[in-house]
């Protein structure tokens, strides 16, 4: 009991007012504070903090537009190069197809749809299938004869191979031998 009693005879309200007053102040005064003081550096003159300005000193060569995001070339100009290459490659591609649906007749799906709308004779139709189906199945044929010719000369290769492969081996084994009983001579 007599430490509470000293305790309550230290006690000076006083203290705890004065630190509830001052974290009071404080947090008034930061909350109803104007936010430009600490949001943005003092600024020279009257200038908005986003205005350009001209800088003599540097050279503004802004170019000619090319059409592209922000009407500028999109591409580097140092693989200006290899655009155009790729661009050349696409067009031979593209060229390529074309040749190659030009001489397979092959028809569009639009022409199937058109010569099916047209009344096509159903005879006719099963003609130009069975015309596909025969060519496909001609290159299907000769697929395999070229792969079943190549893997005849891999089998030959291979053969060859294993015998020149045994021979050596047959010839290693000898002259370990021979090692073999020269040590065990020595």
């Amino acid at each position: 009991m007599k430490k509470f009693t000293a305790w309550l005879q230290n006690f000076r309200p006083v203290k705890i007012v004065g630190v509830f007053l001052a974290g009071i102040l404080l947090l008034v005064t930061q909350a109803c504070n104007r936010p430009t003081i600490a949001g943005q550096p003092p600024q020279p003159s009257a200038q908005s903090p986003n205005t350009e300005r001209y800088d003599p000193t540097k050279n503004y060569n802004l170019g000619s537009p090319q059409g592209g995001m922000n009407n500028f070339s999109d591409v580097d100009p140092r693989a200006r190069g290899d655009e155009k290459a790729a661009e050349a490659r696409a067009k031979a591609l593209r060229d390529n197809a074309q040749r190659n649906v030009d001489e397979k007749g092959i028809d569009s799906p639009g022409q199937y749809v058109e010569n099916y709308r047209q009344g096509t004779p159903f005879g006719q139709r099963v003609k130009n299938l069975g015309e596909d189906i025969g060519s496909s199945a001609s290159e299907v044929g000769e697929g395999v004869a070229k792969g079943t010719k190549r893997g005849i000369e891999n089998i030959k290769e291979n053969t060859q191979n294993a015998a020149e492969g045994l021979g050596k081996n047959a010839q290693r084994s000898a002259e370990d031998a021979g090692d073999a009983v020269n040590r065990a001579l020595r």
